[in-house]
């Protein structure tokens, strides 16, 4: 499943003509017919959720009381779910398919979220870019793994925690 994340991220930014960060993450949401909206959840646990209604375009919720950088990444990982997953079916007054991202989803237990974090991550930091925006850092920056990882992240437009795992998971560094 990894290389399928990385190659369903892949596409989309070569679909979307994004070749250098920040990637557009909402713009790409948009552009596969997502409408992305911003709120604050009773839950404050809860970043964002996905929910697909038959005929009716995606909505990719978005709790605005948290960080850019965590709604960005939360608008990759509800993607990641609208291209890979069909959701959980609920009724309310009609049926509705629904993905929940909460504290949970950063747990690494439940499969389809750690596919959905794992699209993020490859949509957001993209290997040909991160590798290529780590060659452009001053080599005494690349020697200094906090250093390297918060000047990467603040390029990618992502938290210093989501660049070091991905970092660390692409092997760039130890």
């Amino acid at each position: 499943m990894p290389r399928r994340t990385e190659t369903l991220a892949s596409q989309l930014l070569a679909e979307g003509g994004i070749s250098s960060p920040p990637v557009d993450v909402e713009w790409l949401a948009t552009s596969r017919g997502a409408l992305v909206s911003r709120s604050s959840f009773k839950d404050g646990d809860v970043s964002g959720m996905l929910v697909r209604r038959d005929g009716q375009a995606p909505v990719i919720g978005v709790n605005d009381a948290h960080s850019e950088l965590r709604q960005r990444f939360t608008i990759a990982h509800e993607l990641g779910h609208l291209l890979l997953h069909p959701g959980r079916e609920i009724v309310l007054d009609r049926p509705v398919r629904v993905n929940l991202r909460d504290r949970t989803s950063s747990m690494a237990t439940d499969q389809e979220e750690v596919q959905a974090n794992a699209f993020a991550a490859s949509l957001l930091m993209p290997a040909p870019m991160l590798r290529s925006e780590l060659m452009k850092l001053d080599p005494a920056v690349r020697q200094d793994p906090d250093r390297c990882t918060s000047e990467l992240a603040d390029v990618f437009k992502v938290s210093t925690a989501a660049m070091g795992f991905r970092l660390i998971n692409l092997g760039l560094v130890s």
